[in-house]
């Protein structure tokens, strides 16, 4: 309340001071800007798929006529003495390729936001990149999860048991999951139109599958198919998954479905996983890099 000085104009008494004005800079405001940007769209990728039903109920049908309809026709046509049950050693892939899918799609969604105008009104906030593609990618593991859980629900039709090992294939699920939309974003902020990135990402994530080691054994290839097979990083996702997969997956084929091997060495699981990890991290970085510029 201002008071009167007969020597000198008005005073105004000091007060406490205001709050921080929204935009004021500093280390901590920046960290949780970036966390709460992290959030949203993370929930946005998740309540996206949530409402979409008839998405989720179409993703499903890929995998479940692989697993049931090849998996119990080749169980049936190869001889049981080299074989135990087809569809143990088909369930990893099966579960790879229900991730796939949904993963990839974020990457898509990101081409359309940028023609719709809404993924230039996120690269004005004061936030930075690398929080939006984090908090992209994040969703889309999420959701390629989800994917995932709902195969490791049909277990049972492969042999597959519930057992404890189970939570660490679903880490391992999260993680390829992770890895498959880190790819898509990479490929969706280097490409502009949407049916270039549809063309583009068919082209490749096929090949990568049916040269991954999930249709047949990954080891004794002849060879560029082996050489192929060994370069291939989704080969030692479905490696680590068959191993740490409970059940008789990795026996299903007797001696045939040994693992990879470098130069007769056979990599363990956690190494393959950290494989797996560092191309996550890789088109992370790349696409960091590239979402940076100015667009």
């Amino acid at each position: 309340m201002a008071q009167t000085d007969v020597h000198g104009p008005p005073t105004t008494k000091a007060g406490p001071p205001g709050p921080t004005a929204p935009w004021a800079t500093g280390p901590d405001r920046a960290f949780t800007r970036d966390l709460r940007t992290v959030k949203v769209l993370w929930r946005r990728e998740t309540i996206r798929f949530g409402r979409n039903k008839l998405r989720i109920a179409m993703g499903m049908v890929t995998p479940l006529m692989f697993l049931l309809v090849l998996g119990t026709g080749l169980n049936s046509a190869l001889s049981e003495d080299s074989l135990r049950d087809f569809r143990a050693f088909l369930f990893p892939g099966v579960v790879l390729m229900s991730v796939q899918a949904p993963a990839i799609a974020v990457g898509a969604s990101i081409v359309w936001d940028r023609r719709s105008g809404f993924l230039r009104q996120m690269l004005v906030a004061p936030v930075r990149r690398s929080a939006i593609l984090v908090g992209t990618c994040l969703g889309g593991a999420t959701s390629g999860a989800a994917y995932g859980v709902l195969i490791l629900l049909l277990g049972p039709v492969a042999e597959v048991p519930y057992r404890p090992g189970l939570l660490l294939v679903l880490l391992q699920v999260v993680l390829v999951s992770f890895a498959f939309t880190a790819l898509g974003v990479a490929a969706a902020v280097c490409i502009r139109r949407p049916e270039t990135f549809q063309v583009a990402v068919s082209l490749c994530m096929m090949p990568l599958f049916f040269l991954s080691g999930a249709m047949f054994p990954a080891d004794g290839l002849p060879g560029w198919l082996g050489a192929a097979v060994r370069l291939n990083p989704l080969t030692y996702a479905v490696d680590a998954l068959r191993r740490t997969m409970p059940g008789d997956g990795s026996a299903a084929m007797g001696d045939r479905a040994a693992s990879p091997e470098w130069w007769g060495w056979t990599p363990p699981v956690l190494v393959e996983t950290g494989l797996i990890a560092a191309l996550a991290v890789l088109a992370l970085a790349v696409a960091t890099r590239r979402f940076s510029r100015v667009e």
